[in-house]
């Protein structure tokens, strides 16, 4: 395994692990699961990213996922 850190992907993952954050907060106080399974994930996911296309694509599923599920009436 390679353990050479990128700074730009180590910043790139302060954003949706931040907006991962807010929304588990927001969440939790409304009790509002697809907003808390969201935020967890999206919290999640930039440990285990290993480029930016990676997670670029992974944030936009996620996003897709959690638009789905409100949509959905969730």
């Amino acid at each position: 395994m390679d353990f050479n850190f990128d700074p730009t992907l180590l910043m790139l993952s302060l954003v949706p692990s931040g907006i991962g954050f807010v929304l588990f907060v927001y969440g939790k106080k409304q009790q509002r699961w697809p907003h808390m399974a969201a935020g967890i994930a999206l919290s999640v996911y930039p440990y285990f990213a290993t480029s930016v296309l990676q997670m670029l694509l992974a944030g936009v599923l996620i996003g897709g996922a959690f638009w789905w599920a409100l949509q959905s009436g969730w």
